[in-house]
């Protein structure tokens, strides 16, 4: 399975993921880094800019795979968005 990194971008900081994660495909990645964004903004919410931070996924050879602005994880609907009956 592929390694992705979940490096974050904050003004022109770049906060670097040391460990990575194996995950099956790119929308897996997107999926855990909605979830992280999601996380880092419930406990660290108070800090100023964390809005308008980035988190950058990157594979193995360090390209980036996907760019995950911080206040497009809160625009989507809840996880669990479908009506159950």
């Amino acid at each position: 399975m592929p390694r992705y990194f979940f490096n974050t971008r904050i003004d022109n900081e770049l906060i670097l993921d040391p460990e990575g994660e194996e995950l099956r495909d790119p929308d897996h990645a997107w999926n855990v880094a909605r979830t992280t964004i999601r996380e880092i903004l419930k406990t660290e919410g108070g800090q100023a800019g964390l809005l308008n931070a980035t988190l950058e996924v990157t594979d193995d050879d360090g390209e980036i795979v996907l760019e995950f602005p911080f206040a497009e994880a809160i625009l989507d609907g809840p996880e669990d968005s479908e009506t159950r009956h």
